[in-house]
């Protein structure tokens, strides 16, 4: 039987994550970690060191367990093998509503003061159409200044440009479905990007808020760092505060924690760190050290690729584990030029 991390209670689902490892190398019994409630996870180490290694191994226990789904935010396209596994679906290019951001997200976004004409324009026509063609059209029909209207049409012609706003893009059921979401976003703008971050991550707090939901929901996001600022900040923020009521869970993993805003170290019950060496991150994490973990963060971080640093808020823990592994293809290898032809 495999000892849970982030639950005291002894049911429910899980997924398993590896196995103890002892000082001398030696695995000990299995480890697994709790999906039966909401957590905020955050899974660090320095490239080649097994984070997003691990978040695939996080996100093939969502795909195999009942009650619970999952939606991953792939911006290195690394974990289409999932769909290896059966349980698991790709899309390849995401796309969302223009009505899934709020008015003043699409200030942000285009760079426009909302105090300013075209900024209250566009304010205007994000609160009123549902589409970006009917935000196009109310721009150019609307009574305002002509220099005004110029900007955000220009503006929303970029926007368009990104290719990630549809009316028939990804909503809550779609997102709710039983198997885990696979969004590979590699081909994305950094815009494009946190568009898709921002509208995923509102849809799943307000469904779970609104309603009674089918599963618990996960968002899982690797590169966390490049999403936590623009649009996206917001809604993560809330679901880093506020998600556990409705039960809605974040997994973030990030080469750099000391690139991440402090609530998403502060807020998260479960850490699970991979090796780490420059001393602006392991200072980062260190900020959350609890008094059990009794050495120092630096102390306890392994070495090896595959072993993990686990930190258990619930049970007030922590282990090493050496992962273990996985079930289906992972893709964040680095290429070789081993083998290849010199031309």
């Amino acid at each position: 039987m495999s000892h849970v991390l982030g639950r005291t209670a002894q049911s429910g689902p899980t997924v398993e994550l590896g196995s103890f490892l002892a000082r001398d190398g030696s695995e000990g019994a299995s480890v697994a970690l709790d999906l039966d409630r909401p957590h905020v996870s955050l899974f660090a180490g320095k490239r080649g060191s097994g984070k997003s290694y691990t978040l695939g191994v996080l996100a093939e226990g969502l795909a195999a367990a009942r009650g619970v789904t999952g939606v991953v935010i792939d911006p290195m396209g690394v974990f289409a093998g999932l769909k290896a596994g059966g349980e698991a679906t790709v899309v390849s290019a995401p796309t969302v509503a223009a009505d899934a951001l709020e008015p003043r997200d699409w200030c942000e976004l285009l760079d426009l003061d909302p105090a300013s004409q075209a900024g209250a324009l566009l304010w205007q026509v994000a609160e009123s159409a549902r589409t970006l063609e009917g935000m196009q059209r109310a721009a150019t029909e609307a009574d305002a200044p002509r220099a005004a209207i110029r900007a955000v049409a220009n503006h929303l012609t970029l926007a368009d440009g990104w290719g990630v706003f549809n009316p028939e893009g990804l909503d809550a059921e779609r997102l709710l479905e039983p198997s885990v979401t696979v969004l590979d976003t590699s081909k994305l703008t950094d815009q494009a990007l946190s568009v898709v971050t921002a509208a995923v991550a509102r849809t799943l707090y307000e469904t779970a808020v609104a309603e009674s939901i089918p599963r618990l929901p996960w968002l899982v996001i690797d590169e966390a760092q490049s999403v936590l600022d623009g649009i996206a900040e917001g809604p993560l923020r809330t679901i880093l505060t506020r998600g556990r009521h409705p039960g809605v869970s974040l997994a973030l993993a990030t080469q750099r924690p000391a690139a991440l805003p402090p609530v998403a170290i502060s807020q998260a019950d479960l850490i699970c760190s991979h090796r780490l060496t420059a001393t602006a991150d392991i200072d980062a994490l260190a900020t959350a050290r609890p008094t059990y973990l009794g050495a120092s963060i630096q102390d306890r971080l392994p070495d090896g690729v595959g072993e993990a640093m686990v930190i258990d808020d619930t049970t007030e823990s922590a282990v090493t584990v050496q992962i273990r592994e996985r079930y289906t293809p992972h893709g964040g290898d680095s290429p070789r030029a081993t083998g290849r032809a010199k031309l």
